[in-house]
């Protein structure tokens, strides 16, 4: 019976490049054409594979209909939060996850420090869209007109000497941000606070969410809090393979 699923599913990703006739089927699972139709009769009944009027078979709807699903019922926060765990508990500081939703850019999930200085940043609450990391990532990713609406429309408040001050300085570092992979708020929103963010993406390679690792300066300076960019970042690429499907997630032994 495995052995029947596993060529049933390998006919999925030989389709996915296009539409192939009976034969070919057949000749990439190297079985019997009779083999073979038996599989792709048992697909097409399930809607995942068609059957055109050539012959040919190709995907069926049904599979775009369940990924596209499958997409919308996803939770990042779910699936991130045991590898923000982690993190938290290799490093000790403050770990946020971060959306982009309806204009905002919102935190979604927080893992506290461990040391006695704690964030007061909370589950739900909008970050300041100009000198935050996580919105820089998210922001960076959306298409360039729509980057260059939202900064001529926003205010950009001076909290600190580091704050983004107008449209085109933040514009610049959108564009930063989005070439390297990663962003930075050193002092920008308070003095006192750093942090340094990862993207989480999509399989389609969108940003969907951000993390970051944030630290008050008597803690760790800026140079040492930056020097966890490498673990933030893989972190993060975690999460990406699990939301994106493509790193299967391992069953307890």
């Amino acid at each position: 019976m495995s052995q029947t699923v596993d060529r049933a599913l390998s006919i999925l990703p030989l389709l996915a490049e296009g539409p192939a006739d009976l034969g070919q089927v057949a000749d990439r699972l190297g079985v019997h054409k009779s083999t073979a139709l038996r599989l792709l009769r048992t697909l097409h009944e399930h809607g995942l594979v068609y059957r055109q009027s050539d012959q040919r078979y190709r995907l069926g709807t049904r599979l775009f209909a369940l990924a596209q699903e499958a997409m919308e019922n996803l939770d990042v926060r779910e699936i991130a939060h045991p590898h923000l765990v982690r993190l938290n508990d290799t490093c000790g500081h403050t770990v946020h996850l971060a959306v982009y939703e309806e204009n905002e850019v919102l935190y979604i999930d927080k893992v506290d420090s461990r040391y006695p200085v704690r964030m007061y940043s909370r589950i739900g609450k909008p970050v300041a869209l100009t000198v935050a990391a996580v919105a820089k990532l998210l922001l960076a990713d959306l298409p360039e007109p729509e980057r260059r609406a939202l900064a001529d429309k926003l205010d950009y408040p001076l909290y600190t000497a580091r704050s983004t001050p107008n449209a085109e300085a933040f514009l610049k570092e959108l564009a930063t941000v989005r070439e390297q992979g990663w962003a930075t708020d050193l002092g920008g929103h308070e003095e006192s606070i750093n942090c340094v963010a990862a993207p989480i993406r999509g399989a389609d390679g969108r940003v969907v969410a951000a993390m970051s690792v944030s630290a008050p300066n008597v803690v760790v300076t800026a140079e040492e809090l930056l020097t966890l960019l490498p673990q933030v970042r893989r972190t993060a690429e975690a999460i990406s393979g699990e939301y994106s499907g493509r790193t299967p997630v391992k069953d307890p032994e």
